[in-house]
């Protein structure tokens, strides 16, 4: 978040039903610990080459620390919509200002024993050079797609990312299909 400090777990979320209608609010924190279903937003941020910006998560996050992602994004806050909250999210762990608005795919229900999210999958291009954000990335680099394709059995990703990317794929062979 740009000009804002990062969401703490004392943030308050919008807590949704199982078709995405806001029925509560509570905190981050509270969320997470006790399966409370709220928002995400999942951004594929590409370079101008169209590598894709991969990034391992700082052992201080509150879910899956020190992990890698193909994705940069995070919660939704309380009152905002997706759309803004995937702007923001790659703006602040890309560290860059001025991107053009993620471009949204489609929507998914991220349901496990331990986590549940509506989660929404955006594309962006970032031409910009990145500074990524220390408190959230430990490391990155660009990607071109079959280097992250021999990366997914050697790193431990979150699981929730490789979920998305695993849709994403998916998504992209059914518009190549007449």
């Amino acid at each position: 978040m740009p000009d804002q400090e990062p969401l703490s777990a004392n943030e308050l979320l919008d807590i949704v039903d199982e078709r995405d209608r806001v029925v509560g609010q509570a905190r981050r924190g509270d969320a997470m610990a006790h399966r409370l279903r709220h928002r995400c937003v999942f951004v594929l941020a590409r370079d101008a080459e169209g590598r894709i910006f991969v990034h391992r998560r700082t052992p201080q996050k509150i879910v899956f620390p020190s992990l890698y992602d193909m994705f940069v994004g995070g919660v939704v806050g309380t009152g905002e919509g997706y759309d803004e909250a995937a702007l923001r999210e790659a703006e602040e762990e890309l560290g860059v200002s001025g991107l053009p608005a993620p471009i949204p795919l489609f929507s998914f229900l991220y349901d496990t024993p331990e986590h549940t999210w509506w989660s929404r999958v955006y594309d962006v291009r970032c031409e910009l050079p990145v500074r990524p954000q220390a408190e959230e990335i430990a490391w990155h680099a660009f990607l071109t797609e079959e280097e992250l394709t021999r990366r997914l059995p050697e790193w431990e990703w979150v699981p929730d990312g490789r979920e998305a990317y695993r849709r994403l794929l998916e998504w992209r062979r059914e518009r190549l299909v007449p």
